[in-house]
């Protein structure tokens, strides 16, 4: 099953108000579990940075200018999205960013018939009352979140992916049955870990020895009553 961990950062709360999208990343899913596959990118909103937004994300106006607008790397994102389903944290403020998007360089909205889970509302249920922001989740379920100093999106798209996987119930990749197992760290390294090869367990000489030494010693062994 693939799914698509999908974040993003914006210069603010509301799109009809003149708001962009600064940042989107993707992280790939196969069975709950991230393959290593991502889609990245920053982007040039043509507008300037409201302060209340830099102090969230620290993308400053200058930093955005060099970076291509969402029509250059629209096509791309939608490649790689495909028609996977999607996991996102507070999912109608992204699909509202997206859409706005998507519209205005003369492309369809994402349909929402497609598979979308909503970590938000996932955790609302699993745990009523509780902190439902990425951060308190983390800590929830001890998740590192020293790689987390600002918001950013392809960070907050890692530790969404590990998020999600303790709010399903959890999975321990490394009981793969593979012959070698590829996990992915925050940091973006992948390890491969080979399975080791059984390990033999024929008896020696002399513990066959032993075992027909012993067998002597069975009066009238049921075998050979039968």
């Amino acid at each position: 099953m693939r799914e698509i961990v999908l974040d993003t950062e914006t210069t603010g709360l509301d799109p009809t108000s003149g708001h962009r999208v600064v940042e989107i990343a993707c992280v790939e899913l196969e069975n709950h579990v991230q393959t290593g596959r991502f889609f990245h990118t920053y982007l040039n909103p043509e507008r300037d940075m409201p302060l209340e937004a830099y102090q969230i994300h620290g993308l400053s106006t200058e930093f955005l200018e060099k970076h291509p607008l969402f029509t250059d790397k629209v096509e791309e994102l939608l490649v790689f999205i495909g028609d996977a389903g999607l996991v996102i944290h507070n999912a109608e403020f992204d699909l509202k960013f997206l859409d706005y998007e998507l519209s205005r360089a003369g492309r369809p909205t994402l349909p929402r018939d497609r598979n979308i889970v909503d970590t938000v509302s996932l955790a609302r249920r699993k745990f009523p009352g509780a902190p439902a922001s990425l951060d308190a989740l983390c800590r929830r379920f001890e998740i590192d979140l020293s790689v987390r100093e600002k918001h950013g999106a392809h960070v907050d798209c890692q530790l969404l992916a590990l998020v999600y996987l303790e709010l399903i119930g959890g999975r321990e990749p490394g009981l793969d049955l593979a012959a070698a197992v590829r996990r992915t760290g925050l940091g973006g390294s992948t390890v491969t870990m080979a399975v080791r090869p059984p390990r033999p367990h024929a008896p020696s000489e002399a513990e066959l020895a032993a075992h027909v030494a012993f067998i002597q010693k069975l009066k009238q062994p049921i075998w050979l009553t039968a």
